[in-house]
């Protein structure tokens, strides 16, 4: 997951995302150190709170952008 990267990219802390998404700095640490997966519920927070794509957030993509496939 990129979430580490999107984080320092934006200088953000563990504990600042944690509060902004209302979840623990632990779980965040846990996130970014592949010790834990996040459910669709936190991926969509966190792919929302850094404006990029749920795929692009799991290293699905190199796009950040959200593609429609309609």
């Amino acid at each position: 997951m990129r979430l580490k990267e999107l984080r320092k990219k934006r200088n953000i802390t563990q504990l600042k995302l944690a509060m902004d998404l209302n979840m623990n700095q632990n779980t965040i640490s846990r996130y970014e150190n592949g010790e834990r997966e996040a459910g669709y519920k936190e991926l969509i927070l966190l792919a929302d709170y850094f404006n990029v794509s749920i795929d692009y957030l799991l290293g699905r993509t190199d796009n950040p952008e959200f593609l429609d496939k309609l």
